[in-house]
């Protein structure tokens, strides 16, 4: 896809004029990633925002005991960096690619530049931040509050999708029970028990390419517990 294209497609992004798209589209370099390769280390100085092309990533936070946090899993046309642009702070997680990834990478102080000289850009950015705060006071209240059940079976019901009349959760090549534990805040052992007891109350199916949720509202439920 044309870079000026892909821009269009994005929601911050697709108000602004076209010139200003085009200015962005000629300035915005494609970068490509291998599966496993890090875009950058969390505490890097914030120099970029990307744009994802094509392809799935994460964000995440170590411990300094080496347990991995899962903040965010982005996709296609998805945004990251920014946030650590316009708060001039350090990049807040270690971001690596899960799969093969094409990114479009801007440079900070343009994006800057384009939010003083555009309100509804500037206010659509404080919009995606106010999201990604609430979605961050979710992730806590997850964390914190609920069970490795619940928060699995509100993560199944966030993620699903209808394919060949059933509500199913595709399981890309990279989405391991290891790295659905990181998302979840757990390790494998705890979250394969949990799994098997959503399977076991009848909610779900583990098939190998997808899960199948034969119970949503039951699992919805769960979710509450």
């Amino acid at each position: 896809m044309h870079k000026q294209a892909l821009l269009s497609n994005i929601h911050c992004f697709d108000s602004l004029p076209p010139e200003i798209q085009e200015r962005l589209a000629k300035i915005a370099v494609l970068r490509h990633f291998e599966a496993g390769q890090v875009i950058y280390l969390e505490g890097e100085p914030a120099e970029s925002v990307f744009i994802i092309k094509n392809g799935w990533i994460k964000a995440t936070r170590m411990s300094s005991e080496g347990r991995e946090q899962a903040l965010l899993f982005l996709h296609e046309n998805d945004i990251f960096g920014d946030i650590a642009v316009f708060t001039h702070t350090t990049y807040p997680g270690t971001v690596t690619a899960l799969e093969a990834v094409d990114l479009w990478v801007v440079p900070a102080e343009t994006v800057l530049q384009l939010a003083r000289q555009y309100p509804d850009l500037a206010m659509e950015i404080i919009r995606r931040m106010g999201e990604r705060v609430l979605y961050y006071v979710e992730l806590i209240e997850d964390l914190s509050l609920r069970s490795v059940e619940a928060r699995a079976a509100r993560t199944l019901l966030r993620n699903a999708g209808v394919k060949n009349e059933r509500l199913i959760v595709p399981r890309q090549a990279w989405t391991t029970f290891d790295e659905m534990a990181v998302r979840l805040g757990t390790v494998r052992d705890v979250l394969s028990r949990a799994l098997h007891t959503l399977e076991n109350e009848g909610l779900l199916k583990i098939e190998r390419q997808e899960i199948v949720l034969l119970d949503p509202k039951g699992l919805a439920r769960r979710g509450d517990v």
